[in-house]
């Protein structure tokens, strides 16, 4: 029988395409034919992290990235062109996401950076609450990755020891982050590596 009790996912570039990254910054401005695009990125590295953290809303961080002068789109029309940026991942491991939900053998849950509307938008587009149980994303903490204080609050909201959790992340240095906690953290690399390891864990 496996030690782990406990498997949390990222979501973005595990799951689902990531919420709002550079690829898809330039697909929405060329679709709206966006210009000064330069001091649209300059406040978003500005107001990535308070929106991230919960600190901001989807309207404030739109008003003060886009908004803060006229433009020929809508605030609605901008909302509506991030939000269909977010597809399931091609390389996705959502079919291992459910088959481990189907064994019953683990507790399963999110801790991801994304912000509070987007993430709630994807947890209820991709249908991902009827896996996931618990949910430490930092538009709703109010921390981010690799930040160790995230993991440590997962922990002990949990009430797990670290031995028994596995963290899956794309980003190497938020599973390495998870990894010097005690915690077993996984750099997702795709889905048939991600299956043969679960496997090996014993929870496949």
């Amino acid at each position: 029988m496996s030690k782990f009790s406990t498997v949390l996912w990222d979501i973005g570039g595990v799951l689902l395409t990531n919420g709002w990254d550079h690829n898809q910054r330039k697909t929405v401005f060329d679709a709206l034919h966006l210009e000064d695009r330069e001091e649209f990125e300059r406040r978003h590295a500005e107001l990535n992290d308070p929106w991230e953290k919960g600190a901001i809303d989807f309207d404030q961080y739109l008003a003060q990235t886009m908004f803060f002068r006229e433009q020929p789109f809508t605030p609605a029309a901008m909302r509506q062109a991030i939000e269909a940026q977010s597809v399931v991942l091609a390389d996705t491991a959502m079919p291992i996401l459910k088959d481990l939900h189907a064994t019953g053998r683990v507790q399963m849950g999110q801790l991801n950076n994304e912000s509070r509307e987007l993430n709630d938008m994807r947890l209820d587009r991709f249908g991902l609450k009827q896996y996931l149980s618990t949910f430490f994303c930092s538009g709703y903490v109010a921390l981010r990755k690799p930040d160790p204080k995230i993991y440590r609050l997962a922990l002990e909201v949990l009430q797990k020891p670290a031995q028994e959790v596995i963290f899956i992340d794309d980003r190497p240095k938020n599973a390495e982050a998870a990894t010097s906690l005690g915690m077993h953290g996984i750099a997702y690399t795709g889905s048939a590596a991600l299956r043969a390891e679960l496997t090996a864990l014993g929870l496949l």
